[in-house]
Order: structure tokens, then C-alpha cells, then sequence
């Protein structure tokens, strides 16, 4: 799925941080993911104490 710059995100899963899980970000990446990130979106504003984490297509799903 594609997704674009402050989209609103559920996250699903999370192999890069499983505390995110089950919250709420919005997507920070302006391109899709490259070989940089291994194909994995950027979400962020998670919460306070969660950074930043990577996460695949597949891990969510848009709200």
C-alpha cells in the first residue's frame, strides 16, 4: 500500500519497536522507502517516549 507524507497510520505490527504496536502515527517519509530504510515507511508521533520507527507495508494500515 502506498502511502504519502502525514498520513495517519495505525501500526499493526513492529519488528523495529514493539511498543508501537496498537498506536498511532503519521507517516514522515516525503518519497516511498528505498534501500536506505529496507522498503520500511518512516512513522512518527507516536508517542513521548517511542522515537521514530520503521515498519513495513504490511504493519499498517491507514486510519
Amino acid at each position: 500500500m502506498a502511502f504519502k507524507a502525514g498520513d495517519k497510520v495505525l501500526i499493526v505490527s513492529c519488528a523495529d519497536d514493539p511498543r508501537a504496536v496498537g498506536k498511532v502515527g503519521r507517516i514522515v517519509d516525503e518519497a516511498p522507502p528505498g534501500a536506505l530504510t529496507g522498503g520500511r515507511w518512516t512513522v512518527g508521533r507516536i508517542g513521548l517516549l517511542i522515537a521514530p520507527v520503521l515498519c513495513a507495508s504490511s504493519e499498517l494500515q491507514k486510519v
